[in-house]
């Protein structure tokens, strides 16, 4: 069944079947500004593309001419959605409350569920991989990181997941869990934002699993650096960020079961409204501004002004 999404089905950023939370970046920004700012048709961001219908495929592939997908889920995200795809195909027909998505073992490198798109290519990058998950142990007390040592090592990785899910990640919210993301993650960034950087790459989507959190990182980081000085309002990137929750709402229920395997929380489903001025207030005062956050993680001046060009309509 085609899923119905919030966003005008005449708008260029539909119709789509299966695929929810997905813009056009460029002209969500200049809709909202009432000016031409950035190039429209060349960075979008969706949910993940996992259940694309052959339309949307075509779609993706022959009227928007997508080039590159980055890709930041975690393997336990494609291992689940492995999980997912085979139990639908075994279990046709049964609804999706029925189908267990932990239990079942799956290959680190298995990628059926993964879209393909025709003339394009894929970049995976988790961007919560392997420093992100260091971290978050780093943040356990003694007794809970032997435990969830023990469980990783015995083959109960999704139960090791959910305790670290339980108290870690949900007790540090959202938005504590951007800031982590960009003090830890910095390979992850330098590697998406070189792809970025590379005019032959376009047009780029950008997904996670909701296209929400991670994804909103990254097309934070790039709307604030094409935006400086005012050039993309600060309310602009906050109103992209914000539209995720209401186009998120058709799959509430199967997010809701992901989330719980991972230990979460119903506030995982949502758009903190600060979230765009915490995570912008705290790129200030740690690191000095998106600029220097890039040159730290090894996007160094030149490649910063290359992504200006091919996001911005040069005046």
């Amino acid at each position: 069944m085609a899923r119905q999404s919030s966003i005008d089905l005449d708008s260029p950023d539909r119709p789509f079947d299966n695929i929810i939370n997905f813009r056009d970046v460029g002209r969500t920004i200049n809709h909202f500004c009432g000016a031409e700012i950035l190039k429209e048709g060349i960075l979008f961001r969706s949910a993940r593309l996992d259940d694309a219908s052959e339309r949307d495929t075509r779609r993706l592939a022959d009227e928007l001419h997508l080039k590159t997908v980055i890709d930041l889920r975690s393997q336990t995200e494609h291992q689940m959605a492995t999980r997912k795809r085979r139990a639908e195909i075994a279990n046709a027909g049964e609804t999706p409350s029925t189908i267990d998505l932990t239990d079942t073992p799956v290959p680190v490198d298995a990628d059926e569920h993964i879209l393909q798109i025709p003339d394009s290519q894929r970049s995976l990058i988790s961007l919560t991989g392997k420093a992100f998950e260091r971290a978050l142990l780093g943040k356990l007390d003694w007794f809970s990181y032997l435990h969830v040592v023990s469980l990783a090592l015995t083959g109960y990785r999704a139960d090791a997941i959910k305790i670290i899910g339980e108290t870690v990640m949900q007790p540090r919210g959202l938005i504590g869990l951007g800031q982590d993301t960009l003090d830890v993650s910095m390979a992850e960034f330098r590697a998406i934002f070189s792809t970025l950087a590379d005019e032959a790459a376009y047009p780029v989507l950008v997904h996670c699993t909701q296209g929400k959190d991670r994804t909103g990182i990254v097309i934070l980081l790039a709307l604030l650096l094409a935006g400086e000085n005012g050039r993309v309002p600060a309310d602009a990137m906050a109103d992209d960020y914000a539209r995720s929750e209401l186009e998120l709402v058709p799959e509430f229920e199967e997010r809701m079961r992901e989330i719980r395997v991972l230990g979460l929380g119903a506030d995982y489903t949502r758009c903190p409204p600060n979230f765009v001025e915490a995570m912008t207030g705290y790129l200030d005062r740690k690191y000095g501004g998106v600029r220097e956050y890039l040159a730290a993680v090894g996007v160094d001046g030149g490649m910063q002004e290359q992504i200006r060009q091919n996001l911005l309509i040069q005046s």
